[in-house]
């Protein structure tokens, strides 16, 4: 049996997967429509001094009508292309802002997509956030933007990033090695930090496979005048490599799990 859909013949699960991904739309749409959206912060420590939080990543969470929070791997390839996620970046943005504004020792990441860049609704909410708090906010800030969004258009990303670091604001090349990063616009993109993806973390201490990789990436980072971050990292072994090998931070559940209230009164302690 095939199903019709604009001269293609689809298979059920071809089917099955656009009414999910249709429904997971309406869901976030309604969510952000209704503010049912919080950041929960994972601390990112540095790789010779775990104790204190060098910075912490600002993860959103979408929440049902009942309060439970959707899995971010339910909605974030279907929300990409869409306007709902430009909505989306808007409301995290928002939220990262006026954390940076209340906390004044606090570092934050916050991610966004490149296709947000156009967005007339983001661009606003960054001016009138940083115009609000002042100069010590866009210097605590970083913008995360994932490796494949860049790669959707680099040109567009440079010009962005070069007007707004000059500004202060710190970027962070996302999931780096996941996607498809062309070392020509490796070398001209001049992101702040390279976040090494989770999946090269995975039993690094043991895998040589992963070890070279990571080794190379953390070359990649130095010549390029890049700090570099190891996300997902679960184990004592994993850490040991790591700070062994060049990395420079450290993110995972074995120093923190995202958290809604975290105590960032330990970075004015610091």
């Amino acid at each position: 049996m095939s199903y019709a859909v604009s001269g293609q013949s689809d298979t059920p699960l071809d089917v099955a997967v656009a009414e999910r991904d249709r429904n997971v739309l309406a869901s976030v749409e309604q969510a952000v429509a209704n503010r049912r959206v919080q950041l929960a912060y994972q601390p990112v420590v540095a790789a010779g001094a775990p104790g204190i939080p060098a910075f912490y990543e600002g993860l959103a969470r979408v929440l049902d009508p009942t309060g439970r929070a959707i899995p971010a791997r339910e909605f974030i390839d279907a929300v990409e292309t869409h306007e709902v996620g430009r909505a989306l970046d808007c409301v995290t943005l928002e939220l990262g802002l006026k954390a940076l504004e209340e906390n004044p020792a606090l570092k934050l990441s916050i991610n966004m997509s490149a296709r947000s860049i156009g967005y007339r609704r983001w661009i606003h909410t960054l001016e009138t956030g940083l115009a609000r708090a002042g100069s010590t906010v866009s210097g605590r800030l970083i913008l995360e933007i994932t490796e494949a969004s860049a790669m959707v258009m680099p040109d567009v990303v440079q010009s962005f990033m070069m007007g707004l670091q000059s500004q202060g604001i710190t970027f962070a090349l996302d999931d780096f090695g996941a996607g498809y990063t062309s070392f020509r616009y490796l070398k001209n993109f001049y992101f702040d930090i390279l976040k090494i993806d989770g999946q090269f973390i995975r039993g690094i201490e043991s895998d040589p496979d992963n070890q070279v990789l990571v080794e190379a990436m953390v070359t990649i980072g130095r010549q390029f005048g890049m700090f570099t971050v190891a996300e997902m990292v679960e184990t004592r072994a994993q850490a040991e490599f790591l700070a062994a090998a060049g990395i420079d931070f450290l993110q995972g559940y074995l120093y923190g799990a995202p958290a809604l209230k975290p105590d960032f009164q330990l970075l004015e302690s610091a």
